[in-house]
């Protein structure tokens, strides 16, 4: 088990920060931290990497507790913080090298021009890191990030400030070294999170509010839409036969959307219906709720 938090407490005075979550991530797993601004997502990153004590419960990386082993953690960690912070006074390769001598890298060198290239750095690596923009800067953060090949990444909005072509090349960095590493990333970027992982934890106040694969939870949260298109034409009698079916919608005069409880059980009696009454289905689609609509559906709860 790479990561692995148990019953993890934070708290700022009589507030809760985290409250008692636990979740467990394998090595080769990507998996998207998802959540509101202060739901908590932050400061479990910061828990798990040893730059913020817990008030109780445990984490554990790589099998070693965080509090008991805080550099051998950081060893095995790649970090890239949500505030990125960079000394704007140095040169690229000027702080990749000071980085990786803190981590004692052995020909330094070649890893330095290995992770300026993986990055998309090498038009970039001889300025100052002032100089460059934001997304740029995302980009030295990353590199810094990796140098040391750790067996864990902890990205808490890796691709923010990147332009849309640049957020394409960093997601495919992330889903390269998902490969062999563990990664816990966070993002506000919904569309990035589906594209990347195939595991989404979200919190909200502090709570874990979900923990489950992208394709379980659009299964599972609120309802399910079926399209369908028939060669004929059909009237909407016809679909109240089926009692998962809540809601019905003529799209056109062939085709219909059906917001259903059970998505499988409805594309099952409507295959069976069209074949008790000879009709040409001519396409028949599921479409279960969008990432976003199910981040909505759990974190917008009263306050």
């Amino acid at each position: 088990m790479s990561i692995e938090v148990s019953q993890l407490l934070k708290t700022y005075g009589t507030q809760k920060a985290v409250n008692n979550i636990s979740f467990k991530i394998n090595k080769g797993e990507i998996t998207g931290f998802l959540g509101p601004n202060g739901a908590g997502k932050s400061t479990t990153m910061k828990i798990i990497t040893g730059y913020l004590l817990q008030n109780a419960g445990s984490a554990t990386v790589c099998g070693l507790d965080v509090t008991k082993n805080p550099l051998e953690i950081k060893r095995k960690i790649g970090y890239l913080p949500e505030a990125n912070p960079l000394y704007y006074d140095m040169y690229v390769r000027e702080y990749l090298q000071f980085i990786a001598g803190i981590h004692s890298i052995k020909n330094s060198k070649k890893t330095i021009e290995d992770v300026i290239a993986l990055t998309g750095l090498t038009t970039e690596s001889k300025k100052n890191i002032g100089q460059l923009s934001k997304g740029y800067k995302q980009r030295v953060g990353l590199a810094a990030s990796l140098v040391h090949d750790p067996e864990v990444l902890i990205l808490d909005e890796p691709t923010s400030g990147l332009d849309p072509n640049q957020i394409i090349e960093i997601r495919n960095i992330i889903k390269e070294q998902g490969k062999s590493k563990t990664v816990l990333f966070s993002s506000h970027i919904l569309q990035e999170v589906e594209a990347i992982c195939d595991r989404v934890i979200i919190i909200n106040k502090g709570e874990i509010v979900a923990d489950d694969s992208i394709a379980n939870l659009q299964k599972n949260t609120g309802n399910n839409v079926v399209k369908i298109s028939f060669k004929e034409h059909i009237d909407e009698v016809m679909f109240r036969q089926i009692s998962e079916i809540k809601n019905i919608a003529r799209e056109n005069d062939h085709s219909w959307k059906l917001v259903s409880e059970d998505a499988n059980e409805t594309r099952k009696q409507l295959l069976q219906l069209a074949l008790d009454k000879n009709l040409n289905i001519v396409s028949l689609q599921t479409e279960g709720n969008s990432l976003e609509e199910i981040f909505r559906s759990l974190t917008q709860n009263e306050k």
